[in-house]
């Protein structure tokens, strides 16, 4: 594409929503790269010309932070900061035709799986052989890794189907070789992400292939950490719980969004599960990895939830002791089967049953760091902050989990391994001694 100022082109990509849409953005980047075109991430610095901003539209607030943000952009535009703004992600799929009338000055939309044609905008060619390769806007040492697109569930919260379209997974030999291609870059933890991990290679195998891609991903040398994000307890492959086991390169750690407990909720949700087989499913996933660290994802005020189902919901917590809890509002998306409900839950219902909910999440959550005071912990270092040393253990995502205040006299390489006797505890995170 030619310029109005005869200056070569510098694309800045802003990342907005999950993790998923990171990965599409470091795709496009590495794309763009390998067309000579100048690209950066979340650039700061305003010496670009183009934006694309990339965008999320899962719930109320993740498309209100969008729109300000394509405004923002434009606001830019206007001012002759930029001279083109594109708009790609969840919410151009989902809003693109409704988009185009309200924000005539966006330069071009394009759906999620749209990147060729995003490219051609840029006079710019998809090149299929770039397999896994990716500008990565994460920290060197860490990164997610896609195995496939989609969903074929049918939750009724869930417009992701309607964003993202059906399952498809990634072959075990592309996974592969991009975990491979990380490694050479310095990265040391993959977090191995889709809309339903357990669904994985049911549609190009024929069976539910995550144990052995997982195998398959164990065997990379280089690859110190794998760890597992957004598994669906319905029809759990158990096999998978075997595989951790084994491998001491995977996590002891399982992220599966279980979205409530009371029975009548699950129903509502088209969850296809009850909560006694969650019960069942959580004692058997600790039984065969004892020690693992369970994460779950939650929702506070789905349509008919009474205050009886949020007593339940803490009851269910109360029992299991998960290590790991994040909660939304229940957000009430058009096209999903529970827009046809009557979303009779006032907002700050909604907001007062969440924040009850992580109170008693919050009490659990420090007593089980409590019980890691003198114990010495492998830890990654993550970065360093306000003068102190922060890194996560195998137990802690990047962003949503606990962190490590790591005191050490001596300088610590980012994202290198090392061990720290834990000291102190709070609610969510530890702190520690560097031993040497």
């Amino acid at each position: 594409m030619k310029s109005k100022t005869l200056t070569k082109d510098k694309v800045n990509i802003i990342t907005l929503g999950c993790s998923k849409n990171l990965v599409d953005s470091e795709v496009l980047s590495g794309q763009l790269l390998a067309n000579q075109i100048d690209v950066v991430h979340e650039n700061k610095k305003l010496d670009h010309n183009i934006s694309i901003v990339n965008t999320c539209g899962f719930i109320d607030k993740a498309k209100e932070e969008s729109i300000n943000t394509i405004l923002d952009q434009l606001e830019l535009k206007r001012r002759g900061k930029l001279e083109k703004v594109y708009v790609t992600g969840c919410l151009s799929e989902r809003y693109r035709s409704d988009l185009e009338q309200e924000m005539p000055e966006v330069d071009a939309w394009f759906g999620t799986m749209e990147l060729p044609l995003l490219l051609k905008k840029l006079e710019a060619d998809y090149k299929k052989e770039l397999i896994g390769e990716r500008l990565l806007s994460t920290p060197q040492h860490y990164a997610y890794l896609k195995i496939s697109e989609g969903c074929n569930r049918t939750c009724s919260f869930c417009a992701i189907p309607l964003m993202r379209g059906g399952h498809v997974s990634k072959t075990m030999e592309e996974i592969v070789t991009e975990a491979e291609n990380l490694v050479r870059k310095g990265v040391k933890e993959i977090m191995l992400i889709a809309q339903e991990l357990t669904y994985y290679g049911l549609d190009i195998y024929k069976y539910r292939a995550l144990p052995d891609l997982l195998n398959r991903l164990a065997d990379v040398k280089g690859l110190t950490w794998i760890r597992l994000h957004y598994a669906y307890p319905s029809k759990f492959p158990l096999e998978v719980l075997d595989v951790i086991s084994a491998r001491t390169n995977i996590c002891n750690y399982l992220d599966m969004p279980l979205q409530h407990a009371s029975n009548a909720m699950l129903k509502a949700m088209k969850r296809n599960i009850t909560r006694e087989e969650m019960s069942e499913l959580i004692d058997t996933i600790r039984e065969k990895v004892p020690g693992i660290c369970l994460r779950t994802t939650l929702i506070a005020g789905f349509p008919g939830e009474t205050e009886d189902d949020v007593d339940e919901l803490i009851a269910f917590l109360q029992k299991h002791r998960f290590d790991r809890v994040g909660i939304f509002n229940y957000s009430h998306e058009e096209n999903t089967t529970a827009h046809e409900l009557v979303d009779d839950v006032p907002a700050e219902v909604k907001s007062a049953r969440a924040q009850r909910i992580m109170e008693a999440q919050q009490e659990i959550s420090f007593e089980k760091n409590q019980e890691k005071v003198g114990q010495i912990l492998t830890v990654l270092v993550d970065k360093k902050e306000a003068g102190r040393y922060l890194g996560r253990t195998e137990f802690d995502s990047v962003e949503v989990d606990n962190e490590v205040i790591i005191h050490s006299k001596k300088k610590l390489p980012i994202g290198d391994f090392v061990q720290v006797k834990i000291t102190r505890a709070f609610d969510y995170d530890l702190e520690g001694e560097l031993v040497d």
